[in-house]
């Protein structure tokens, strides 16, 4: 069977969905520190890759996302992160080999209303399995509440909300006070545990490439196959933020202006410095580049060594106050030239 064409643009909204391979039994997350790692590798390609994630949910078996992606670097993203997964998982239980069972995957979300139901269909996934099932209420709505492994806990308890969730396009869909948000969202969410909404699933299974009405499937099939090339319509855009990639060039001239080195310097091998980290990060950010195509604009051996970057650079920044005033000048001189070019 054909695999599906990934229909990708800037401002495109997906719902993600991705399982592990083998017959059931196995787990993509055996224990906690599984689940862990996942998201930690989850929050750093959000930032990596300038993704809106608005929420996701984490089960023994598999994951969903809802995600939006200003820059039109879906496959990027999301190879990065299960590369990434997998690397960790393999050597945790040496293993070798692919993980997931074939590509993970991505429909396309029409806005608002389809957009809510969806969260609440994916929020909804720790109490409808075969387990919770028929489990009173109360023991569901529970473990709904208190489900450690899904951005859900975030949107009804502002103090447990994480940094890499995008909370506001969903809430300010809530009707009443900014404060009385998270409040009607739980209800909204919750008020699925008592009935089933038919409708949205129609949606959910209408189409492999997209969740909407008849309207915004036919767009998406007409992307799809290449028959006509057309905008989704206005209405539909309002909650999504696009952004113009910059040129690798611009972007190593201002990282070495702001650190005060020559843009060869990002191609030199150097102990603990922290210039190829930080210009790593800036050009999977501002650019688009994949890890590979960064690391052969840097003069790096495999994207691997990339991603190693990355990792460290959190923590760089954490013991240098310096360097953490020089790379808030970076991003705000990066962020307004985005703006500049977008707005050509």
């Amino acid at each position: 069977m054909a695999r599906l064409l990934r229909v990708e643009f800037p401002g495109a909204i997906y719902h993600v969905n991705c399982r592990m391979l083998g017959d059931g039994r196995a787990r993509l997350f055996g224990d906690t520190s599984e689940y862990e790692r996942f998201i930690e590798r989850l929050a750093e390609r959000v930032d990596s890759y300038d993704v809106r994630l608005y929420l996701y949910c984490l089960m023994r078996t598999h994951f969903h996302l809802v995600l939006e992606t200003p820059k039109g670097n879906l496959s990027q993203f999301m190879q990065s992160l299960n590369t990434a997964y997998t690397v960790y998982y393999n050597l945790r239980h040496d293993r070798h080999g692919h993980l997931f069972d074939g590509r993970y995957k991505a429909k396309l979300v029409e806005g608002s209303e389809y957009l809510l139901a969806l969260s609440r269909y994916v929020h909804l996934n720790p109490v409808r399995t075969q387990v919770m099932r028929n489990k009173p209420f109360k023991e569901r709505l529970h473990r709904l509440r208190m489900y450690s492994w899904s951005s859900y806990p975030g949107y009804i308890r502002e103090s447990q909300g994480v940094e890499f969730v995008d909370y506001g396009p969903l809430l300010s869909q809530m009707s009443g006070k900014k404060s009385q948000w998270r409040r009607r969202y739980r209800a909204y969410v919750e008020s699925g545990l008592a009935e089933n909404d038919d409708e949205f699933q129609a949606a959910l299974n209408a189409s492999p490439r997209s969740i909407g009405d008849e309207d915004f499937r036919a767009k998406v099939d007409n992307l799809h196959f290449g028959i006509a090339k057309q905008r989704l319509r206005p209405e539909d855009i309002a909650l999504r933020n696009m952004k113009i990639a910059i040129s690798p060039d611009v972007v190593i001239q201002i990282v070495g202006e702001e650190l005060d080195v020559h843009p060869s310097e990002f191609k030199k091998k150097r102990r603990a410095s922290p210039l190829r980290a930080v210009v790593s990060r800036c050009l999977i950010k501002y650019t688009g580049l994949s890890q590979r195509e960064v690391a052969e604009t840097l003069n790096m051996k495999t994207g691997a060594a990339v991603s190693i970057q990355l990792r460290n650079l959190p923590k760089l920044l954490e013991e240098d106050r310096s360097l953490r005033r020089v790379y808030a000048e970076i991003t705000k001189r990066l962020d307004g030239t985005q703006k500049e070019t977008q707005s050509r």
